[in-house]
């Protein structure tokens, strides 16, 4: 009975460790914080760092970067093109599986040429491995439009 009691504290303890407590909440909140002071650095390794190796995004505008090397590329030339101050708001996380969060926020990209705001939603898929979060996918959408 005593071994019985044993396993079921080791399994309920390692589910507490990898289902996603704040100490894992905070650490997707910095990775997404420190992918967009990156991108405001226009930094490529460190934005490489931040992301898997088979990482991919959909941006708005129906581009799809497939790879990390294509997703750095692609980032820093958007960078370069829509520039502005870029923020992301994280609005929720969402531990889906151990070691997968799924966080959704707003993001704006301010100080546009006319003094325009760009305001979108966003979604990043982290995955934790042994050298911690990393970004393994990115989808930016532009909301819909009110319907009347």
């Amino acid at each position: 009975m005593r071994l019985v009691f044993v396993c079921l504290m080791i399994a309920v303890s390692s589910f507490a460790q990898n289902s996603g407590g704040a100490e894992d909440e905070t650490a997707v909140r910095e990775t997404v914080k420190k992918y967009v002071d990156a991108r405001e650095r226009s930094d490529a390794r460190a934005i490489e760092a931040l992301f898997t190796s088979d990482a991919d995004q959909l941006v708005s505008s129906g581009e799809w970067r497939k790879g990390r090397g294509e997703v750095v590329r692609g980032t820093m030339a958007s960078s370069q093109s829509a520039t502005g101050k870029r923020t992301i708001t994280l609005e929720s996380i969402r531990f889906v599986a151990p070691g997968v969060a799924l966080a959704d926020g707003r993001y704006e990209i301010s100080g546009q040429p006319g003094g325009e705001s760009r305001r979108m939603w966003t979604s990043f898929v982290l995955t934790r491995g042994a050298e911690g979060w990393r970004i393994a996918a990115i989808r930016n959408m532009l909301p819909a439009p009110a319907s009347k």
